[in-house]
């Protein structure tokens, strides 16, 4: 039989090990003179044999038949009655050697869908979007760092529920850094570090430790999670880190393990600008069953920065007072909630202010950024330079370093808002609308 002699071909080429894992599992239905048909127990395992192994039986066809015989890789519809079961019941493939996956507590909103995208994060979620799809384009390792509240968990989390729901046969380990150290220090005692290291370097396919930074100065740690890092990527698994610090900004860590640790994509999150705030605010209303005006919206994404939590902590408070009075959320009902939950009102910024005229003239930090000089740019960028000048003690350079200027345009940009607003009475109108709303 055709799919016999090629079997033994791979046997002949591949490590007994990889063979077991990757080519004594897959099943042949259907054999003739031009087709192949063979089955494997999931979609992960068909990517995964069609990426590195599918040339190869290929080329062995090649050399048995003169005829040329296309090769066709489905799902074993019988697969759910073929899986094996180690000993806590985990679900796993022929030829898997035993393990489990090992995952924290999920949060069930924290998935793909419910992760509202903008300019702030577009990366992070991308890279994320292609590990849980086993898609190398970012490469094997990801290290995602930012502040508390913008996402990481729910990132990392959102990898985990597709894997579960794409691929439940993947072996996971998704767990902090402090858990991972405090089952290291577990294993030392009990002397069982052999049973600790194998759960990570011979039975996971996908690794997750959040809160690297919270390894600082932890040597030993650091020593034993380099030394699983460096199997799991040299041996294409897949990897993904978080760190409220960036990682050069890591203090106590050993240099080996900071270079592992990014030998991957390297990106942060960052605060949402306005318009992703506005999508959050709009999208967590919603969930709430919440209904709140336009001006409502803006007056939230105006005043609720960085941590995504106080949007919710916010939103949730909104509707309480709401439901308790019986009435309609109001702009005095909100800033009430707002000044009981972040006090008083931030000071305003230069970022906050470029973000704040991006949304009223519906103009990208880009554009304001790039050297355009269309009317519908350079207005609201010398708005916004007249604004910061107004409301920041930012020196000109710095306000010329938001939009990628000089501070001598910074002092022409002031001086021509300035004579338009005694001149134009347009202008002067716009203005004061945009003082009333960066007052509130």
């Amino acid at each position: 039989m055709l799919w016999k002699t090629i079997k033994q071909s791979l046997c002949d080429q591949l490590p007994a090990s990889e063979f077991g894992l990757w080519i004594q599992p897959i099943t042949c239905v259907k054999e003739d003179e031009s087709e192949l048909e063979l089955t494997c127990p999931d979609r992960f395992f068909i990517n995964w044999v069609q990426e590195r192994y599918l040339g190869l039986i290929e080329s062995s066809i090649g050399k048995i038949s003169d005829n040329p015989v296309a090769v066709r890789l489905t799902v074993d519809e019988n697969a759910t009655r073929q899986i094996e079961h180690d000993a806590s019941g985990q679900l796993r493939l022929p030829g898997v050697s035993t393990g489990r996956s090992h995952i924290r507590s999920l949060h069930p909103a924290y998935t793909f869908e419910q992760f509202m995208v903008g300019e702030s994060n577009m990366l992070a979620r991308s890279a994320c979007d292609a590990i849980a799809s086993n898609n190398l384009t970012y490469g094997n390792c990801l290290f995602i760092n930012s502040e508390t509240g913008l996402g990481k968990s729910h990132l990392t989390q959102g990898v985990v529920h597709h894997v579960m729901e794409s691929s439940p046969a993947t072996r996971m380990q998704y767990l902090t850094a402090q858990q991972f150290s405090a089952e290291m220090v577990k294993g030392i005692r009990n002397k069982t570090m052999e049973q600790f290291s194998g759960k990570f370097i011979n039975g996971c396919d996908l690794l997750l430790v959040e809160d690297v930074h919270t390894l600082t100065g932890k040597a030993k740690t650091q020593e034993e999670l380099n030394n699983v890092l460096d199997y799991l990527i040299k041996s294409g698994k897949r990897v993904v880190l978080t760190s409220a610090v960036p990682p050069r900004n890591l203090k106590g860590l050993d240099e080996d393990f900071r270079s592992r640790m990014t030998s991957g994509l390297v990106t942060g999150i960052e605060a949402p600008e306005y318009a992703t705030r506005v999508s959050i605010i709009r999208h967590k209303a919603k969930q709430n069953n919440l209904v709140l005006s336009g001006e409502l919206v803006d007056y939230l994404a105006g005043h609720l920065h960085g941590d995504i939590r106080r949007t919710e902590s916010a939103l949730i408070g909104i509707k309480a007072k709401s439901c308790l009075l019986g009435t309609e959320p109001d702009l005095d009902l909100v800033r009430e909630v707002m000044h009981g939950l972040v006090g008083a009102q931030d000071a305003l910024t230069g970022v906050t202010i470029r973000d704040f005229v991006g949304c009223q003239f519906n103009v990208s930090v880009e554009e304001l950024r790039s050297r355009s000089r269309k009317r519908s740019v350079t207005f609201p960028r010398q708005v916004a330079m007249f604004l910061t000048r107004k409301y920041t003690r930012e020196s000109l350079a710095d306000i010329g370093n938001y939009y990628n200027r000089d501070h001598s345009t910074v002092l022409h940009a002031i001086k021509v808002i300035t004579r338009d607003m005694s001149r134009k009475t347009t202008t002067r109108e716009q203005m004061e609308i945009l003082f009333k709303k960066l007052k509130q």
